[in-house]
């Protein structure tokens, strides 16, 4: 048997979560079983608790640019993990017992907030000396930005086009790596978040950093006048702007990474005039990307900022602290 934490229904919030003894899931054929050490959270979380992402059943056939996750209670939620390899499927052959591994484990059955999940194929080995908290953040936020900066032509170690790109929400657990990301990819970066982080953001290596609180970061504008080839939306939970429009260049465009239900709309709305302004972002599995990032953080060129760190039995907390949307950086449950 084990620890998990669970809910047994939709909404709740944190009061739902409840910590439980239920046994050690068992590897399938192409599973491989995780000792979990650090567990982190993402907007993502409380977003399939409150049933959010619940597939419509006219729209389940549509081939929306999001997830949709219908859970099957008691749900163990968290998906991004590391950990050590205990068991393997038959068919695993990119890790074996007793690797130190990150995993994104599969939106559809969570398992992340336990002591043991199981993970599928995009794992990824980190150095066995390395604490687990410092990997944990890297399969959704992490790769997160990887993913949308290449999607724009980022070219890493200063090799791309020179674009100007905003990033809002630079503090929280993806702007954090995008903020790096683009540094390392030569890229002007303008970013917001709140007076207390301004000087971290600028130690990522935004080029401007405005307070979200004033009228210029309300309004988004570079203080050296620049227009956005990009702006790329983090700040969870927010209704669509049209400020994060007004501030792009011809042929710039938005991309939203946590999108609400009038964002997707608008989104919608776009594409039946053909228009490329908006992008919704849609996290690919991608096993590369990971090794990637892992590297990053091995070589030093990338770290991992921790917001905040509970037990397992503190998950309330976490979760708590997770739906605020006032982190700084990763939070995460250590087991």
């Amino acid at each position: 048997m084990m620890q998990a934490v669970q809910y047994f229904s939709y909404g709740g919030g944190p009061d739902a979560l409840k910590l439980s003894e239920v046994p050690v899931p068992k590897p399938k054929e192409n599973d491989i079983l995780v000792k979990v050490e650090a567990a982190s959270l993402n907007p993502i979380d409380w977003r399939i608790q409150e049933g959010i992402l619940r597939a419509p059943k006219l729209l389940s056939i549509l081939p929306l640019p999001i997830p949709f996750v219908d859970c099957k209670f008691p749900f163990t939620p968290g998906v991004e993990v590391a950990g050590e390899v205990i068991d393997v499927g038959t068919n695993v052959k990119t890790v074996k017992k007793g690797d130190k591994v990150v995993s994104l484990l599969n939106y559809l059955n969570g398992g992340g907030l336990a002591q043991y999940a199981i993970a599928e194929s995009f794992t990824a080995v980190r150095p066995s000396g390395s604490r687990a908290a410092e990997y944990a953040g890297l399969p959704v936020a992490g790769v997160t930005a990887l993913q949308i900066l290449k999607s724009i032509g980022a070219k890493f170690y200063g090799t791309g086009d020179k674009r100007n790109i905003l990033i809002t929400a630079a503090s929280g657990g993806v702007g954090q790596y995008l903020v790096q990301l683009a540094r390392l990819a030569g890229l002007h970066v303008t970013a917001t978040c709140g007076a207390r982080n301004i000087d971290l953001v600028r130690s990522l290596g935004a080029n401007e950093v405005l307070d979200y609180k004033t009228p210029e970061g309300q309004q988004l504008t570079s203080p050296s006048g620049k227009l956005y080839d990009c702006v790329i939306n983090c700040v969870a939970n927010t209704e669509w702007s049209s400020t994060l429009e007004a501030n792009l260049t011809s042929d710039g465009k938005v991309i939203e990474v946590t999108p609400t239900p009038v964002t997707m709309a608008r989104y919608w709305i776009k594409k039946l005039v053909r228009s490329n302004k908006l992008e919704v972002f849609m996290l690919k599995s991608d096993r590369e990307d990971l090794e990637f990032m892992i590297n990053l953080v091995n070589e030093g060129s990338i770290r991992t900022v921790l917001d905040s760190t509970y037990a397992l039995d503190k998950a309330q907390e976490a979760w708590k602290r997770c739906m605020s949307g006032y982190a700084t950086g990763k939070i995460i449950v250590e087991m």
